[in-house]
């Protein structure tokens, strides 16, 4: 009697399990090889070049007027001097606190976009699993929420594939 409930339970929990469709994506893998994402780091690190070759060209005028200065210095009385080595570091203070300003809008914006395009992803994870028969989903990163899959299961090729097909679009 006790084997026939136990064989029962077994054959229950096999169907259960069977009924489940089970899939997982390599969450790292899928961002960094997703197009649109590639395309959103080119951008912002044109813009950072452009951000940086800005920078040094203020860098290099601004040294050239404190060179101007030390030869000026030397003609001007001490309150003079005073006066000018304070307005020039007023206006390095400016410079490097806009330079600054710049550069975290810059960060800020990048981080919308990359925000904005992991939840595209997930959302495209959730239609693509609703779509296709899943039950779950389960990403797979560095931290090891998927710590062994089959290969059959990973579904992150076939996602990207697709991804990309809609982003080129």
């Amino acid at each position: 009697m006790k084997k026939i409930a136990l064989l029962i339970c077994v054959a229950a929990t096999s169907f259960a399990c069977q009924q489940n469709k089970i899939g997982f994506v390599d969450n790292t893998k899928l961002i960094n090889e997703y197009q649109e994402k590639i395309d959103m780091e080119s951008k912002y690190k044109t813009k950072i070049e452009k951000l940086n070759k800005r920078a040094d060209s203020i860098a290099r005028e601004f040294q050239a007027e404190a060179q101007a200065f030390e030869t000026e210095a030397k003609r001007l009385s001490q309150q003079s001097a005073q006066q000018k080595y304070n307005e020039l570091m007023q206006k390095r203070q400016s410079i490097g606190q806009q330079l600054q300003m710049q550069e975290q809008q810059l960060s800020q914006e990048s981080q919308a976009e990359i925000d904005t395009l992991i939840k595209k992803v997930r959302g495209y994870i959730k239609d693509y699993g609703k779509n296709n028969g899943y039950t779950y989903i389960l990403g797979a990163n560095e931290a090891g929420s998927v710590l062994y899959g089959e290969d059959q299961k990973d579904l992150t090729d076939e996602i990207l594939a697709k991804l990309n097909a809609e982003y080129k679009k």
